[in-house]
This record gives structure tokens, sequence and C-alpha cells, in this order.
């Protein structure tokens, strides 16, 4: 026998289960920070092995076709030093990073935010045409 639950009930679950999912994310995030951080605080690790790692991961990601083109050599780059930041805990220049990221997303959907041009479905146009035609025996311009 099939069971009955409410739009609410079920709604309820769904946003329960990804909550969960949003905290078992940021815990696992955690963690491996905690763990980079030891490693790198030992000395197991540093800059350029980061930069290799990242080539290496997204050199697999293109050989799976789950990106398009290997990213530049200052893409590869910026993204060692955003993952470095971490490791080392600078919270001024992550709160730098972070405040620079927003403006450029900001300034982005200003960009968006313009008025566009739309155009008309062909038969408004052939309409167009023809009031035209009938008014001045001339087709109208676009």
């Amino acid at each position: 026998m099939p069971m009955q639950i409410g739009l609410d009930e079920l709604l309820g679950m769904l946003v329960s289960r990804v909550e969960e999912i949003a905290l078992d994310s940021d815990n696992q995030k955690s963690r491996f920070n905690i763990m980079f951080r030891m490693l790198y605080k030992k000395g197991l690790f540093n800059e350029n092995d980061a930069i290799e790692a990242i080539r290496e991961e997204n050199k697999i990601l293109l050989e799976l076709g789950m990106i398009k083109a290997m990213p530049d050599e200052k893409t590869i780059k910026a993204a060692a030093d955003n993952l470095m930041l971490w490791i080392k805990g600078d919270a001024k220049e992550i709160r730098r990073s972070l405040e620079e990221l927003q403006k450029r997303i900001q300034e982005a959907q200003e960009k968006q935010n313009k008025p566009r041009i739309e155009t008309a479905p062909a038969g408004v146009l052939t309409e167009l045409d023809r009031i035209g035609a009938n008014n001045s025996g001339k087709k109208l311009i676009y």
C-alpha cells in the first residue's frame, strides 16, 4: 500500500537533508584544512608541490572529459596561491581576497543588469512590414 505524505513534509525532509550535507561538507573542509596545515608546517609539501598537484588534477579532468581545456599557468598559479592561503591560515590575506572576489561578482552583476536589445518574432516583423506598406508604400527598416 503506497504511503502518502504532504508536500510540507517532503520539503521539510529535503531541507533537512540539504542541511546535513552542508554541515558534513563544512566538517570535511575543516578536517582537510587542519591536516594540510599540519603537513605544511612539518615541511612535507610546499607551494611548488601545490602547483604541480593542481596541474596534475587538471590533466586528469581533461583526460576524463570533465573540462574542455587545460587552464593556463596563470590560472593554475592563482589556484595554488588561494589553496596555500588557506593552508597557511593567512586570515588577513584571505579576507582581502574574498573582498576582491565579492567586488568582481558585483561588477559582473551590474554588467548583466544593463538594458538589452530584444528582437521581435518573425510574425510581428511581417505585420509591421504590412502596416508600413499600407501607409507609405515602403518597407520599414529595423
